[in-house]
This record gives C-alpha cells, sequence and structure tokens, in this order.
C-alpha cells in the first residue's frame, strides 16, 4: 500500500488540488465563476485519471530497471525516468529494491535542463511499435 501512495503521490495531489477548486468560495463574487471552477476541477480529475492508470506500467518499468540492474549498476538505464517527476518516483523505487539508494544522487547528472525538457514536451513526438514475431 505505501508503495502505490509513494508512486501516486502526484495524482493524490491533483485529486486534492481538484477538491480544492471545487471549495473555494468564489461563486459569492459572481455565479459565473462555478463554470470556470468546475472546468478546472474536471481538467484535473482527468490528468489525475490518467496517472492513476499508469500504475501497473509503473510496476512493470521497476522490476525492468531492477533485473536490468541487479548484476551490474548501469546508468543508462535510468535515463529515460530521470526526465520526469513520476519517472523519478520510479527510479527511486527501483533503487530501494535494489538497495542502491545512494546512487541517486549520480543519477540526477542525467536530468536534462527545465527548458530543455519543456521544449521537448510541447514538440509531437512519433510513436513506434515493436512487434515481436517469433
Amino acid at each position: 500500500m505505501s508503495r502505490f501512495l509513494y508512486l501516486n503521490i502526484y495524482s493524490i495531489l491533483f485529486v486534492c488540488a481538484g477538491i480544492l477548486t471545487l471549495i473555494i468560495p468564489l461563486y459569492l463574487i459572481t455565479k459565473w465563476i462555478l463554470v470556470v471552477q468546475g472546468i478546472v476541477a474536471i481538467k484535473l480529475f482527468l490528468v489525475s485519471n490518467r496517472l492513476f492508470s499508469t500504475w501497473n506500467a509503473k510496476k512493470r518499468e521497476i522490476d525492468l530497471l531492477v533485473k536490468r540492474n541487479k548484476n551490474e549498476f548501469r546508468p543508462d538505464t535510468f535515463n529515460v525516468y530521470m526526465q520526469a517527476p513520476c519517472g523519478r518516483l520510479v527510479v527511486r523505487e527501483a533503487l530501494r529494491e535494489l538497495n542502491m539508494q545512494e546512487r541517486y544522487k549520480s543519477l540526477l547528472k542525467l536530468q536534462k535542463p527545465i527548458l530543455e525538457r519543456l521544449r521537448n514536451n510541447c514538440l509531437p513526438s512519433e510513436t513506434v511499435i515493436y512487434i515481436n514475431e517469433k
């Protein structure tokens, strides 16, 4: 249960932000603000739902990182995960399972500068699907 809460902390924060958005009595200013509040809350709940839905993928990624690094520590396998906050949670959990928590500081060097990450996230990217044929 603690692993679920830890890996979904951002999802929980979005749910709390959505609830807080609905609780604030801005309707006292004007009734039209209720519409804006509703739209913002729905958007926050949708983002939270999308993050919660990645739970199974996060578990698979942790298992994959543990398998790849249990015999020999390979920092390159963590590179892609260090570019997003949820990915860094996955890295921390994998390092905890490997009992290598002290290596996290060295992995922070793999993180790209924030402006570069924002620029890359705003660009459309091509999705490639690989099919294993036997």
